[in-house]
């Protein structure tokens, strides 16, 4: 039952197995429990350890102290902390995740690099570059020398070795990263923790008629569905290059549109269920959509707009960059 729980609400998972004295409740407890049961949701794990509270902080640090990272290259060392959790997405959450591991990596090999800020910089290089080598939407794949490129001064202001780069590289170019996911043949699981969901009004492709439907923003994405029981979208918005603005409509004050400011007149890259099942190719160039309230619209123009423009990766890195520079000793 306790397991079943955390599939669905991560808190409320771990409170029932405290409550029926399943678990102590300490956070050395929470995080064996994590890493060693078979079959948790991985994408729960990752919403719970992500979190700021100090439980969470706690059960952070114990979990990623479960993993023995001495003598393993770093990708292997990713490889086996990805694999025991799914990243979320915050970019918050990440960075806490990805400090404690490199923490810990540099810890169990502490004569690799001269600081834990090199080890953060250069994991979030690999997590990019296999984002770069095995996504078939990525055109422009990074090559060797623009990755030891993209790396050059990280180590304290000095260079790593290329041919530890090298190695790097070739180690993801052979094999992708395996991103756990979860059991189950619904998308349930993708509306675990939405940005934000409610009912809205949306305007039909063909037949401009107004329907009303329950919106959920998660992962970059805007999904809607008939009912809010339903576990099967009827459409999906892949918002990726995709913007959002206030629109005026006859009769509808509270709108607001996504559209493509590079493919005008173009279809927008979506997807439908019509009503016998079959998924078919979306057939808005545009999507008009209304709200209860100027407030209401504004929040959701505002929420989609995060969820259009984050990028926590390359903002994390960026940070952390400057301030190894910064720190590095001048002559």
């Amino acid at each position: 039952m306790g397991r079943r729980n955390l599939t669905w609400t991560q808190k409320k998972g771990i409170n029932y197995l405290v409550e029926n004295k399943l678990l102590d409740g300490t956070a050395k407890s929470i995080a064996e429990f994590l890493y060693k049961e078979d079959g948790l949701n991985k994408t729960a794990i990752g919403e719970f350890l992500g979190e700021r509270e100090e439980l969470h902080l706690q059960t952070l640090k114990a979990f990623v102290e479960l993993h023995e990272f001495a003598d393993l290259h770093l990708v292997l060392a990713l490889r086996q902390f990805l694999w025991s959790f799914r990243l979320p997405g915050e970019a918050q959450k990440i960075d806490r995740m990805m400090e404690a591991f490199a923490t810990r990596y540099c810890d169990c090999n502490a004569q690799v690099f001269q600081s834990t800020d090199t080890c953060y910089i250069l994991s979030f290089a690999i997590i990019m570059l296999n984002t770069s080598l095995h996504n078939p939407n990525v055109k422009d794949k990074t090559t060797v020398e623009r990755f030891i490129s993209m790396n050059r001064g990280i180590n304290n202001g000095e260079d790593l070795p290329n041919d530890l780069l090298s190695k790097l590289y070739e180690s993801i170019r052979n094999e992708p990263f395996k991103i756990p996911e979860d059991d189950g043949n619904d998308l349930t699981h993708t509306f675990f923790n939405p940005d934000r969901e409610g009912w809205l009004l949306k305007l039909g492709g063909r037949v401009k008629t107004w329907k009303r439907r329950w919106f959920i923003l998660t992962d970059s994405c805007l999904y809607y569905f008939e009912f809010t029981t339903d576990k099967e979208p009827r459409g999906i918005i892949p918002l990726e290059n995709l913007c959002v603005r206030e629109v005026h409509f006859p009769r509808k004050p509270y709108c607001l549109e996504l559209y493509n400011p590079n493919s005008h007149g173009q279809k927008i890259k979506a997807c439908k269920t019509e009503t016998d099942g079959r998924v078919v190719e979306g057939k808005h160039q545009s999507y008009t959509i209304c709200a209860s309230s100027a407030e209401e619209r504004d929040a959701w123009i505002e929420a989609i707009r995060a969820s259009i423009t984050k990028d926590p990766f390359y903002d994390l890195v960026s940070v952390r960059k400057k301030k190894v520079i910064n720190q590095a000793p001048q002559d």
